[in-house]
């Protein structure tokens, strides 16, 4: 049974009962992000990127610590391009299945793989999305309390079931929406499908008039407009 049909109600439920992760961004702006996870991809990755570099978009990445470690040219390519760079765990694991030890070190050996691979300080990389959007509340005050950032999404076309490329396209068009954030996937599972999946949205976005922006970026928005409606 495919999921995309519940993503969007599950969405409605979850973002005003936990609304210190980032679901989405300033609905009054027409900007969305776009996000993909479970890379970096040897191959897919670097498609991806020929097309984001064709339209000079930003993306964000929420990369597994393993693949970083597999991949740390392609994890440099990104970084180097102006990407926004996030945390996804190192395996793929549950974050409800790990101890809070097993968490932390699994958040941390990610940031290592990716300080490594891109040079940079482990500390400045501090969004993280829960793999399977799986979480208790128990693990977001670890993660508040560790100084990370909690990122969910709000257009979730489970293109890693493969439906076809015209399926995930028309599923994000029928929910995009201002200050959306959408989760397409560069890894083992739906990677295939993302550089085709992304030259076929990206003109059809813009042509409507939606900008661009980074996870980081949607994060200063949301803020901005939750104070001024505080």
């Amino acid at each position: 049974m495919q999921l995309a049909p519940f993503f969007p109600i599950l969405y409605r439920i979850l973002q005003p009962t936990f609304p210190h992760c980032l679901w989405a961004g300033n609905p009054n702006l027409k900007t969305i992000a776009l996000t993909f996870d479970d890379g970096p991809h040897p191959t897919y990755t670097p498609e991806l990127l020929e097309v984001l570099d064709h339209y000079a978009i930003p993306a964000s990445f929420f990369w597994l610590g393993a693949c970083v470690n597999r991949a740390p040219f392609t994890a440099k390519q990104v970084y180097n391009r102006g990407h926004w760079i996030g945390l996804h765990g190192y395996d793929h694991r549950s974050f409800p299945v790990l101890t809070t030890v097993e968490l932390k070190q699994s958040l941390r050996a990610t940031q290592d793989a990716i300080a490594k691979a891109c040079r940079i300080d482990p500390n400045l990389v501090r969004d993280v999305r829960p793999p399977n959007g799986l979480f208790t509340p128990q693990i977001l005050n670890s993660l508040n309390q560790w100084q990370y950032r909690t990122v969910m999404w709000s257009v979730v076309p489970e293109d890693w079931v493969r439906p076809g490329v015209a399926t995930v396209v028309q599923r994000v068009l029928q929910q995009v929406s201002n200050g959306s954030m959408i989760v397409l996937h560069d890894g083992v599972c739906g990677g295939q499908d993302v550089a085709a999946t992304t030259a076929q949205l990206v003109p059809q976005l813009l042509h409507q008039g939606y900008q661009f922006v980074t996870v980081d970026t949607l994060w200063q928005q949301a803020q901005a407009f939750t104070r001024r409606h505080s």
